[in-house]
């Protein structure tokens, strides 16, 4: 199957103190950033602008009044940037430099450059846009950008031994049992999705705090309020070059090379939101 990304024909025209909700609502504007690129929130919040002035009604209380820390991008600007691979490319065990070479540079920009398109078209919306072109629009942008944050998400969690340790084993174990059981299932989940499209994904969800192995196609379908811990591509883009059609040696690739240093980065900063937000 071919990827969103692949073609621009897919494009329609037209220390710790105590971490308050303020602190829960900078982590979550800033999250998405910080978690997938593995940059700080301070290196997000640089690449942000000034956030206009907050408005309260008379008698309400908002916690963001008066809070010049908080910051928010402009929308719709097109400026999205394609980030480089955060390891060598010849560094991985089992994929090749070709391989990961062309993920990077056609599929993974691709949506970056589509993605910028799209809010392009997005910012010309007015209200004599015909509802059947923002509606594609919005199609297309929600395609582009989940495509972009995952495989950020993805190569943020590559160039690593393979070898767990850390918060997260314990938190697979006391999961699913063991992290055996953990594997087993994300396994499972990835082959299920061997010669078609989709992602495999452990994520922590926000709105509970637990742990989850997802399912998720066409870079639409995704788990409300959830971070990603460890995101793999099953689009064949990601494989095909290497193994062909056999997805299940991919599949043993990744595991050789999960940076587990990032996962675990990344369920501690997610765990913190969680916790901000279930209060």
């Amino acid at each position: 199957m071919t990827d969103a990304s692949e073609s621009e024909s897919n494009v329609v025209s037209a220390a710790e103190p105590a971490f308050t909700r303020r602190d829960a609502l900078v982590t979550l504007t800033l999250e998405g950033v910080a978690l997938v690129t593995g940059c700080t929130p301070a290196q997000a919040q640089s690449h942000s602008v000034a956030a206009p002035a907050v408005t309260t009604p008379p008698g309400a209380r908002s916690e963001l009044a008066g809070d010049t820390s908080m910051s928010f991008t402009k929308a719709l600007t097109g400026s999205n940037v394609v980030l480089p691979l955060p390891f060598q490319s010849t560094a991985l065990n089992g994929i090749s430099e070709k391989m990961i070479v062309s993920h990077h540079d056609n599929n993974y920009a691709g949506a970056v450059k589509n993605l910028n398109k799209v809010e392009l078209e997005l910012a010309q919306i007015t209200p004599d846009t015909p509802p059947f072109v923002v509606a594609g629009l919005r199609q297309s942008e929600l395609t582009f950008r989940n495509s972009k944050t995952l495989h950020e998400a993805y190569f943020a969690n590559l160039g690593g031994s393979g070898k767990r340790s850390g918060a997260i084993e314990k938190a697979l174990a006391d999961t699913y049992g063991s992290v055996a059981r953990w594997e087993e299932q994300f396994r499972a989940t990835a082959n299920g999705l061997g010669g078609g499209s989709g992602w495999t994904l452990l994520e922590l969800e926000l709105a509970t705090g637990d742990l989850r192995t997802c399912w998720s196609g066409n870079h639409t379908q995704t788990l409300s309020t959830a971070v990603p811990l460890l995101v793999l591509d099953m689009y064949e883009h990601a494989y095909q070059m290497d193994f062909g059609a056999a997805a299940a040696r991919y599949v043993d690739a990744f595991f050789t090379n999960v940076n587990w240093d990032a996962v675990n980065h990344r369920l501690e900063r997610a765990l913190g939101a969680a916790k901000a937000l279930r209060g």
